[in-house]
């Protein structure tokens, strides 16, 4: 895929000498990109940790190469985030050193420079760029998806397949790592009225294919210094976007973006509200996701979480839920400061922002960094007493569920009684659903991977007890989460129990819970718990 690896990347660039490291004429090593040798105008950091010109990781990334640096290491150019903080540092450096702001690379040029340092190290490139080659794998090897729906869904519906129009929500399949599959839109998402009236009008005037005059109009509408001009534009292209799939892509373009961005911290609550509405409805189209991101919108989203109105809440935690879905987003989410905020809002009074706060929290946890970093903001205590409520508990466990697999999450659950938690929870029958007693004994499940500890802690919670009964009465997922959990403490128990468990194992039918005690409980939640 990249280079022979016998050849460096070379880039030639001034450097300061050891006499005039201190020059304030010249720039810092940290300011020149590696790629083209120049001074950053859009600097990005990538997956791996270095940061370029955001031109030169879009063409290496459509050549195919990843060039080797000067530490012997390749740069990993599959997520990208904006790098403000050594922008605005590049910026006060021009200024007070006089130096001429840089500007945007041309992109042949960056390419001229690519394709010799890929010359120099033995690449020989593609035809072909990487989304281009993908597709081309893709349509050999990768059988069509087929989005499915699961009985333990968490907003229970008829078992049927889900269609991919805006008419009905969809669904996507558990991966192993998933307790439940997870709707993919938003619940501030209003599917589109049966009637057309509602956009009759604004639908005749705008078309995808047509040239671009009314698109013009709505442009000066949007960045119009007339706060009715702008109401009424972001209005009526909320409309439009919620009732036409088709538009969600042809308007999610650089000029309509930068023109909503600064609508979303607007001081008029109506059009900061319809605003992030737009943007909801853009963020539905899969091909969006990523290029909203880009767009800096998340910041903007995260200080309306933190100080907007209750319905501008409800929508921001709606579009983070439905960016964060986007793998390539859910890095940048974390990056960016959301996960102190959405913990913020599983404690609002609507519900709407509590449910898509908890599912953007969910899958921003999927990845490793962002599990640390919530566990690091003292979240666990905090989502182990939120599990004591009823309408939520079954998304907060979603998120502890996620947490268990990185053993920061781990070692604070276990320190927080998490384990005497979840097993009072099943015990005394306090879940709402069975979506909530699956997800219950996954978080369990997770806990009891890769330590002596947790059989220590299930010994004394008596979780033997509980886990009989769910191999008895509980749905297939959970059932067998059980038997595991049993099987792997069946060394901790005593001789009179193992017979039941060979039983349990084997046929699968649970034995009578009146035949073991049932041990008082604790109180699951001490004084000292965070809050948020």
């Amino acid at each position: 895929m990249v280079g022979n690896g016998k050849h460096k990347w070379k880039i030639s660039f001034h450097r300061p000498s050891s006499n005039s490291k201190m020059d304030p004429k010249q720039p810092s090593k940290d300011f020149i990109c590696p790629v083209s040798g120049s001074l950053m105008f859009d600097p990005v950091v990538v997956s791996s940790g270095q940061t370029f010109e955001r031109v030169s990781v879009q063409v290496c990334r459509d050549i195919g190469y990843s060039p080797m640096l000067e530490d012997g290491s390749r740069p990993d150019f599959t997520t990208v985030i904006q790098n403000l903080a050594i922008r605005s540092t590049i910026l006060n450096w021009c200024q007070s050193s006089g130096t001429e702001l840089p500007r945007a690379p041309d992109y042949r040029s960056v390419e001229r420079i690519v394709r010799a340092a890929m010359a120099e190290d033995g690449h020989s490139g593609s035809e072909f760029g990487v989304s281009e080659r993908e597709l081309l794998k893709g349509v050999a090897d990768k059988p069509p998806v087929i989005f499915s729906h699961a009985a333990t869904e968490l907003g229970h519906r008829v078992n049927h397949f889900y269609s991919t129009s805006s008419e009905e929500p969809v669904t996507i399949a558990a991966s192993p790592a998933t307790p439940l599959p997870l709707t993919t839109r938003p619940a501030c998402f209003s599917s589109p009225c049966s009637s057309s009236e509602i956009v009759e009008n604004e639908s005749q005037t705008l078309n995808p294919d047509s040239s671009t005059p009314e698109e013009e109009q709505y442009l000066a509408k949007l960045m119009s210094p007339q706060v009715f001009e702008q109401e009424e534009a972001v209005v009526s292209l909320r409309n439009l976007t919620r009732i036409r799939e088709d538009l969600r892509v042809s308007l999610c373009n650089t000029r309509i973006l930068s023109a909503i961005r600064p609508l979303i911290s607007s001081k008029y609550a109506t059009v900061q509200t319809n605003a992030i509405a737009l943007l909801v409805n853009l963020s539905l189209a899969k091909r969006n996701k990523v290029q909203i991101v880009r767009s800096g919108f998340v910041p903007h989203l995260i200080d309306v979480l933190r100080g907007g109105v209750s319905e501008s809440q409800e929508h921001a935690a709606g579009a983070l839920f439905s960016l964060a879905l986007e793998e390539e987003n859910q890095m940048a989410i974390g990056v960016m400061g959301a996960l102190a905020p959405l913990m913020y809002s599983l404690r609002s009074e609507n519900e709407r922002t509590r449910q898509d706060s908890a599912l953007a929290l969910y899958h921003t946890t999927l990845i490793q960094s962002n599990r640390v970093k919530l566990v690091k903001l003292g979240a666990v205590p905090t989502l182990l007493a939120m599990t004591r409520a009823a309408n939520s508990a079954s998304r907060v466990l979603l998120i502890l569920c996620n947490l268990a697999l990185c053993t920061e999450g781990k070692s604070a659950m276990l320190d927080g009684n998490a384990v005497e938690c979840l097993v009072g929870l099943l015990r005394k029958g306090e879940v709402e659903s069975e979506a909530t007693r699956e997800n219950c004994v996954a978080a369990l499940w997770a806990l009891s991977q890769g330590g002596m500890r947790f059989k220590g802690l299930a010994k004394e919670a008596r979780a033997g007890e509980v886990l009989r009964e769910i191999v008895e009465t509980g749905s297939e997922r959970a059932r067998e989460k059980a038997k595991r959990i049993l099987q792997m403490l069946r060394g901790r128990e005593d001789e009179a129990a193992a017979e039941d468990f060979d039983g349990i194992l084997d046929s699968g039918v649970g034995v009578s819970r009146s035949r073991h005690r049932v041990a008082g409980t604790r109180s699951l939640y001490g004084p000292n718990s965070t809050t948020f």
